[in-house]
């Protein structure tokens, strides 16, 4: 079953769903929202509706968020299908059941995408290989280990984004409480 769950309710069609994913609009122009329900409609099949919120972090900016359901693979066309707009910050958690790991991309219009398999809490997860790599890098003077580890954690993004993860009135908005 695919579920399009919004804070006005839920909408279903009759589609196995072995993925859970919530997407997060940051920071978009008012002129995009109408656009974003569209791309994500057509992404998950059914129509979608967000409740849409001044972003007080970018005077004239909206902010939504939505959780999903669908096959496994929905985040990355969710973000593919977001990110060609240059003027949009968001992010797409992806996680399947029985599993420990998932997927988060992160976008803003300065750096682009980042991607990252998270863990159950949302914490990035950073492979051996990756790792190995970024020593040798170090060890070649191509890149220092901390920027390296930087790069690999996606910490630009996290920076460029916690303002805009900030609720306003709400409080903060932590990714992790939707992947447990």
């Amino acid at each position: 079953m695919t579920a399009v769950t919004t804070t006005g309710g839920t909408t279903t069609t009759g589609v196995d769903a072995p993925a859970t994913g919530v997407v997060w609009i940051h920071s978009t122009p008012s002129a995009l929202c109408p656009h974003i329900e569209w791309a994500l409609g057509g992404v998950l099949g059914v129509p979608t509706r967000l409740d849409w919120s001044p972003q007080p972090a970018d005077r004239g900016s909206y902010r939504a968020e939505l959780e999903w359901r669908g096959p496994a693979g929905t985040a990355a066309t969710i973000a593919s299908s977001l990110q060609r707009w240059g003027r949009l910050r968001f992010e797409v958690t992806e996680h399947q059941p029985g599993t420990d790991e998932g997927v988060r991309y992160s976008v803003t219009p300065r750096l682009g995408v980042f991607h990252a398999t998270i863990g159950r809490h949302g914490d990035v997860l950073v492979h051996e290989q990756r790792l190995r790599a970024a020593l040798v890098a170090d060890a070649l003077n191509r890149a220092s280990l901390h920027r390296a580890v930087a790069d690999l954690l996606g910490l630009a993004w996290d920076e460029e984004l916690e303002l805009f993860r900030q609720a306003g009135a709400d409080g903060p908005r932590w990714l992790e409480r939707h992947l447990a």
